[in-house]
């Protein structure tokens, strides 16, 4: 994964990115009576909500790309001084708009503009780096889709930021429906798609497989989204249960080609960070079920459908990010200090950046304060609502802590 780009650029991304995430616990516990009764469309939930999505989930994504997209598409970023500047406008427009969010709703369109200019900096960066790609592919198909559902997802959280702020907007819950699923399933899941057909193979030194399904999945997928979005504005139950069908085909396409992938793999143990985000892949396989069941069964219950979200969110991109970055992280820090010293001097190995048995205890207690909060909150069991958030928080931050220790390695 070694790239001419600076690695105090990604850092930035991510070292922000932490802090986001332990923010959003914390502001998720101390709301954790609201959580328990169901409601999700409070503003404390909505501002711990967009620290979590767009402080760490997007900023993660964002910060990764810098490093992963001349990896996969084997194309150098356009401007890393035009990415520091993004990364210092987005970092201020973020923390604005999810504060505001949360203390003066009428007045997150102001944050949210922030926001705004610096994902289409980002947007804008991404553009003119795939463009210099000679040969474009699968994983150049995915990440570019990816990048406009991000596009649509701030267009459509504007429109509700406006509405806050303004009103005069019609169809809000149409359009906080388009920017949830543009924002999960089209920006935060075809970019973890596109990726994993990079990550994957490097991961588990897996060779001679064909990636047959990548474009079943990528159409498949695109077409149940594109569908799901227009049944929230024609009101169509059928075209939503089609939609939702389309979405779990294309996932479950995506599924057989790394099944294949690990199928053919060269190392026989994977490591423990790694299978958590092969975990995460089935957890997002199976919560695309229940979406599909769900609405061949017509359930509408707003609980239901809000703890069905958080399950996607947490079990599917936050673990896969988690995952996944429990790699990266090692691999860069390393890369950056001790490459270069090769043969001169002793230096550690790459296993000696992090401490496995940790990781499998933090993914453990993850796993277990998720399914834990999930089930108790669908039961409103405010007393274990407020201890799996607790673990959650109090896991989140031994996760942060243990990512920030590899840096003074």
């Amino acid at each position: 994964m070694q790239t001419t780009t600076n690695i105090k650029l990604p850092l930035a991304f991510i070292l922000y990115a932490l802090a986001a995430l332990v923010i959003s616990q914390i502001v998720l516990f101390i709301n954790n009576d609201i959580l328990a009764l169901g409601q999700f469309r409070i503003p404390d939930i909505w501002m711990g909500a967009h620290f979590l999505l767009l402080g760490y989930a997007a900023m993660v994504a964002m910060g990764a790309m810098y490093q992963l997209v001349p990896v996969a598409l084997l194309t150098p970023i356009w401007s890393q001084t035009f990415g520091y500047m993004q990364f210092i406008i987005t970092a201020a427009g973020v923390t604005a708009f999810s504060i505001l969010l949360g203390t003066a709703p009428d007045l997150a369109l102001y944050g949210g503009f922030i926001t705004i200019i610096g994902i289409l900096m980002f947007l804008i960066q991404m553009a003119k780096s795939i463009a210099k790609q000679e040969n474009k592919n699968m994983m150049t198909a995915f990440i570019s889709a990816a990048i406009i559902c991000l596009f649509l997802t701030i267009a459509a959280g504007f429109l509700l930021a406006w509405n806050l702020s303004i009103g005069g907007i019609g169809s809000h819950n149409a359009i906080l429906s388009a920017h949830i699923a543009l924002g999960v399933s089209g920006w935060f899941t075809l970019l973890i798609f596109g990726f994993s057909y990079k990550l994957v193979p490097m991961f588990s030194l897996s060779h001679g497989y064909a990636m047959k399904w990548a474009k079943p999945a990528f159409t498949t997928y695109i077409a149940g989204l594109v569908i799901l979005i227009g049944s929230f504005w024609a009101g169509m139950k059928l075209f939503e249960t089609i939609g939702w069908f389309l979405l779990l085909a294309g996932f479950f396409f995506f599924v057989l080609d790394i099944r294949e992938m690990l199928a053919k793999r060269m190392k026989k143990k994977l490591d423990k960070p790694f299978s958590f985000s092969l975990v995460a892949i089935m957890n997002g396989l199976g919560v695309h079920m229940l979406a599909f069941v769900y609405s061949v069964y017509g359930i509408q219950e707003t609980t239901v459908w809000g703890w069905l979200i958080f399950l996607y969110v947490m079990g599917w991109v936050i673990f896969s990010i988690f995952g996944y970055l429990y790699k990266i992280v090692p691999f860069l820090w390393w890369t950056h200090k001790y490459s270069n010293k090769i043969g001169k001097e002793k230096v550690p190995t790459l296993k000696d950046m992090i401490n496995e048995k940790h990781s499998v205890i933090l993914f453990t207690l993850f796993i277990i304060s998720v399914a834990g909060l999930t089930v108790s909150g669908l039961l409103y069991l405010s007393m274990l609502v407020w201890l799996f958030q607790d673990l959650l928080t109090l896991t989140s931050l031994l996760y942060v802590l243990s990512i920030l220790r590899v840096l003074v390695k």
